[in-house]
């Protein structure tokens, strides 16, 4: 029961703001597998509620396609790093790492106006920072295949500073380059690392239901609440990491 409703939740949260797997990492750790096979359980367990958010948003996808495209195709190259990385780094480096880069990643998406107003308002229609945002998308793209939790809370930062659109849309393809990325850990995890399938069993169909509604939570969201949400849970798992 505590796992169906971390999955509920979790998939809810990835739609509303991102983050909704640093729910579902402690709750595996809480009972009882180890931090790498928590990983790597939670990366798998994730990928039906990408499925449902992108689902729940194809309306806000629609009209975006060139920027899918690239977005996607680098999101599957630093996707597979990431996975590499992940099955052959020390242990030590995965708890090193992770909770600066979750801090880092909700500090970005706090300062992100700030940010914009320093770099300039676009006109309207103007197009996208892609030489900025294609590097920016594969990075994350790799730390999503190393440790999947906070992934949206990085890519909707990145494509909030880089890509011209409301934020209601990027959070919709932040939806889509997550179930990317998804895909390409459940492949690899799949093969090479130790997944527990039992809890995927009791997770994958809550984060589905969870991802779809969330969706339609999102889309109905002002766009300082949706970006606040993903700053607060950020920093509330970050410090939770950092200190555990």
């Amino acid at each position: 029961m505590f796992l169906l409703l971390a999955g509920l939740v979790a998939g809810a949260v990835n739609a509303v703001a991102g983050g909704g797997s640093l729910l579902v990492f402690p709750a595996l750790l809480a009972v009882g597998l180890p931090p790498l096979q928590a990983n790597v359980t939670n990366s798998v367990a994730q990928w039906p509620g990408y499925a449902g958010n992108v689902a729940g948003n194809r309306e806000e996808l629609r009209g975006q396609r060139r920027r899918i495209l690239m977005t996607s195709a680098v999101a599957v190259v630093g996707s597979a790093v990431g996975c590499v990385l992940l099955l052959t780094l020390p242990g030590a480096v995965f708890d090193a790492v992770v909770p600066v880069l979750v801090l880092a990643a909700s500090a970005l998406m706090a300062v992100s106006p700030q940010i914009k107003r320093w770099i300039g308002t676009p006109e309207p229609g103007a197009p996208d920072r892609v030489a900025v945002l294609l590097p920016a998308v594969f990075l994350a793209s790799v730390y999503g295949g190393y440790f999947g939790g906070a992934l949206g809370v990085i890519l909707v930062a990145t494509l909030s500073l880089c890509a011209h659109d409301t934020l209601v849309r990027l959070n919709a393809l932040k939806g889509l380059l997550s179930l990317v990325v998804a895909s390409v850990t459940v492949v690899v995890f799949s093969l090479n690392a130790p997944v527990d399938w039992l809890a995927v069993a009791l997770l994958a169909p809550t984060t589905l239901i969870g991802g779809f509604l969330g969706a339609k939570v999102a889309r109905r969201l002002p766009e300082n609440v949706l970006r606040w949400s993903v700053v607060v849970l950020g920093f509330a798992v970050g410090i939770y990491l950092l200190v555990k």
